[in-house]
């Protein structure tokens, strides 16, 4: 791929639930003025329109309808971000055509003139295998499930913490054992573990390695 210096800016981000990746992604979009997309929204769009319409979620046909319907200029992340359309969308995740329609749409986006910010399960390895930047971030379920627990209580709701735990655990085994773009981290891509860091520190590493490489010319 072309110097960076002399090309557009893609930044890829992979990880698994509440790994601190989308936070991440769109602080560093508001740094670098770059668009930027949330790739699961994607997902959990066509898993809000079956829930909406009472379609079936293993219901191929459907989902394949919705996921052409799929507006990524429309993507509502209060709506979308609700516990069941979460759940629902991991499962749509496993359907290839879905796959297919919403990649297309999402390199669709990446290809923008500036560059783009895309974070997901599987950027770097699949949507923009040319990245100039490849990050994956991950942390431990166990530091995942607190942030997640966090997250419910600050938007004054409730949870469990053993419930939250597992929750997190059987999305991992699904996203990284299907078959079809399993979550994992692209040969060439950065990890960056935010177990022990906070937001601020996780920016200022992904910053310091996305700025080396625009510096260097050493990206994908």
């Amino acid at each position: 791929m072309a110097s960076p210096l002399a090309s557009a800016l893609v930044i890829a981000i992979d990880g698994p639930a509440a790994s601190g990746k989308g936070t991440l992604a769109r602080r560093l979009a508001d740094y670098y003025h770059l668009p930027h997309l949330d790739t699961g929204l994607t997902y959990r769009a066509v898993a809000h329109m079956l829930l909406a319409k009472g379609w079936p979620l293993g219901d191929a046909p459907h989902a394949v309808e919705a996921a052409h319907l799929v507006d990524l200029g429309g993507l509502d992340r209060t709506v979308l971000s609700a516990h069941a359309v979460g759940e629902a969308a991991s499962k749509i995740a496993v359907i290839p055509e879905v796959r297919r329609i919403l990649v297309d749409k999402q390199r669709v986006f990446a290809a923008q003139p500036s560059g783009a910010v895309l974070d997901g399960r599987d950027i770097g390895t699949v949507v923009c295998p040319d990245a100039t930047v490849k990050l994956y971030v991950t942390a431990s379920a166990e530091v995942r499930a607190r942030r997640r627990l966090a997250e419910i209580e600050a938007r004054d709701g409730s949870g469990d913490f053993a419930t939250i735990l597992a929750d997190i655990v059987r999305r991992d085994e699904r996203d990284m054992g299907r078959a079809d773009s399993p979550l994992r981290p692209a040969a060439d891509a950065h990890l960056l573990d935010t177990s022990e860091m906070d937001i601020e520190t996780a920016f200022l590493a992904a910053r310091a390695i996305i700025d080396d490489i625009v510096a260097t010319g050493s990206g994908s």
